[in-house]
């Protein structure tokens, strides 16, 4: 069994950074890609970022490329988004969830994450 917790979220303003975090437990995520999803109110859950196990590969949304990065640290079983020059439209719940390729589609991802919020205010 894998659980995974984000944190890191909160209230920030336009053009402000946040980092959030993804921490795992149970089996390791050496051999796996891990995966940032968001999901606004009313709207479906969307793709942000991946990175493989290695984190040689990594893939982002249009809509965050160059503005997030995704990173990984496998001895402390964590995954990391840091998220600048944010904005309003990046509001969002933000959830992790574990895989085994690396991939934008939700049903590649076994194990999510509970979500952290994310409010960008204008």
């Amino acid at each position: 069994q894998v659980q995974l917790v984000e944190s890191g979220g909160g209230l920030v303003q336009a053009g402000g950074s946040l980092r959030l975090s993804c921490a795992a437990s149970g089996r390791t995520l050496r051999s796996y890609t891990m995966g940032w999803f968001r999901q606004a109110p009313g709207k479906e859950r969307e793709f942000v970022a991946v990175i493989s196990w290695s984190a040689g590969n990594t893939d982002y949304a249009d809509s965050v490329k160059g503005r997030f990065t995704i990173s990984r640290d496998n001895a402390k079983k964590t995954v990391y988004l840091q998220m600048n020059s944010l904005k309003p439209e990046d509001t969002a719940i933000y959830y992790c969830a574990r895989g085994e390729v690396i991939s934008r589609t939700m049903n590649e991802y076994d194990y999510w994450g509970q979500g952290t919020q994310v409010t960008v205010s204008s």
